[in-house]
């Protein structure tokens, strides 16, 4: 694993993306509720903390929780969550060292098919469907890694020609496309929910409507109710 990646936006932290395996995943694993460039610079600012050229799953795994937390946490901060991302961070490595001899490579290395390696990305902590498949796309489109069914396993961040998500970026171009993207997934989900709650409401003041009148109507008599003449 040794290419050119363009997620940090920063030579030297895509320089350390691109050929650590480890790094990759601790870039992924970053990437919520931050900025992208933000998320995959992570592991080149804590690499360079630790006082290395690379992370090692078995330093992170080991190292005492507060003091890895407090390194993430030292200005600038790795992720605007410092601590519960210092916990997910050696929880990653603590499965790595369990599972794969510390060797995130071993992860992809080996898997026959996209499912296999879906399955295999999923049960890393703190990666969900989601973000197992978008690192999966990124790996077949980005780093060579490509069992059959990769595209497949990947759903639609697999797809060619597509700027659904980090996989896709290559350079300024794409990236721009990703973000024009995410935002109108935010916008229709915005109006989606928007169209929802109005439903609702809707339904709730017809139904509030319906109540009255059922109240009115069991309060008067009815024809059927009058005395016989």
């Amino acid at each position: 694993m040794d290419v050119t990646l363009h997620l940090a936006q920063r030579p030297e932290a895509d320089e350390l993306l691109g050929r650590s395996p480890l790094a990759a995943l601790v870039g992924m694993l970053l990437d919520q509720q931050v900025p992208m460039e933000w998320a995959f610079a992570g592991p080149y600012t804590i690499a360079r903390r630790l006082g290395g050229d690379d992370l090692d799953a078995h330093e992170i795994a080991a190292y005492e929780p507060e003091a890895f937390a407090a390194l993430l946490s030292e200005k600038p901060a790795v992720h605007r969550y410092p601590g519960s991302m210092a916990k997910r961070i050696q929880q990653l490595c603590q499965y790595l060292v369990e599972h794969y001899e510390g060797d995130a490579a071993k992860v992809w290395e080996g898997a026959e098919s996209g499912a296999e390696l879906f399955g295999r990305l999923k049960e890393l902590p703190g990666f969900g469907a989601q973000k197992a498949q978008i690192f999966l796309a990124l790996l077949g489109k980005q780093l060579g890694v490509r069992p059959k069914g990769w595209r497949e396993a990947a759903g639609s961040y697999g797809e060619a020609n597509s700027y659904r998500s980090v996989a896709d970026i290559t350079g300024p171009d794409s990236l721009t496309k990703v973000r024009a993207h995410k935002q109108e997934m935010k916008a229709a989900a915005k109006a989606a929910a928007g169209t929802t709650a109005k439903a609702a409401a809707e339904a709730a003041t017809e139904g509030s409507k319906g109540s009255k009148g059922s109240k009115g109507l069991k309060g008067s008599k009815r024809a059927t109710d009058l005395p016989c003449r």
